[in-house]
């Protein structure tokens, strides 16, 4: 998906929210075990329930690989209910070697033809670029992510004065163009987006942490948004699991649609 096919589909739904798909099997309804594949039959219900408001999905990798081999099923049944109209992304979180990202490049892109990956940038560029010799996909660099670890490293102090996120984003920003190449930055520090937007601009950014996690979506947008929109808020668990029992798809429907007339409502007061 090009960056004018995602800028379009935000500006016709009048919403950026993207909506993790991330199938706990101790928390979904109970009645779904009675079912061959659960995990594909709740992701089946919420995506009905919730396409018209979102403009991607963002499947856990997680999630699935810890079912082994079924899992892997799951994920590509879910991935093959999505419309094609809707960033797919694929929360993987790889960086290898080059040989090895080059691998895991092509299971994310051609096996599984999702439109995005996140990558963690820590190894450097020979192990990141591989996903980028794609074209028409998406590179989310991981760069201030949103758990209280982030701290750990993420905002340390570097002789230049400048923290290791600044570094990551000042790099990593030349290894490809803003039609490539988008960041993780958690909806947990809207103090740190302003200055994230002086280092990028252009870039999109997929922001986590709206919902469960506690993001404020007006803040969190009045930092990052950009002519282009240029970002993308995340939320799981807040829509995925708004109800337990056999209405959790309505639930998670209206919770998506309170999301995007919120999103619509800042839209409107933005000049796009």
């Amino acid at each position: 998906m090009t960056r004018s096919e995602l800028f379009n589909s935000i500006r016709k739904k009048k919403s950026y929210l993207c909506v993790g798909l991330d199938p706990d099997i101790d928390r979904i309804p109970k009645f779904l075990l009675d079912y061959e594949d659960p995990i594909f039959e709740f992701n089946r219900a919420i995506i009905e329930a919730t396409k018209d408001f979102c403009v991607a999905y963002k499947p856990n990798l997680a999630f699935y690989e810890a079912h082994g081999a079924r899992g892997w099923e799951s994920l590509q049944k879910t991935l093959q209910e999505i419309p094609e109209d809707i960033l797919t992304i694929a929360d993987a979180k790889r960086g290898d070697i080059g040989n090895t990202s080059g691998l895991y490049a092509k299971t994310f892109f051609q096996q599984l033809n999702c439109h995005a990956v996140t990558v963690a940038p820590y190894m450097g560029e020979d192990s990141v670029r591989p996903f980028l010799n794609f074209p028409g996909k998406w590179v989310i660099i991981l760069a201030l992510t949103s758990n209280r670890g982030a701290q750990d490293f993420q905002t340390m102090t570097l002789e230049n004065s400048k923290t290791l996120y600044q570094q990551v984003i000042e790099k990593s920003r030349s290894w490809g163009t803003a039609d490539q190449i988008m960041y993780v930055v958690g909806a947990t520090r809207p103090q740190e987006l302003v200055n994230i937007r002086t280092i990028i601009p252009d870039h999109f950014l997929l922001i986590p942490g709206v919902g469960a996690q506690g993001g404020d979506l007006k803040k969190i947008s009045e930092a990052g948004l950009n002519n282009q929109c240029g970002i993308l808020v995340n939320a799981s668990r807040s829509i995925i699991y708004a109800a337990a029992g056999e209405d959790f798809a309505e639930a998670a429907g209206r919770e998506a649609h309170r999301l995007q007339v919120q999103m619509a409502e800042i839209l409107q007061h933005h000049t796009l």
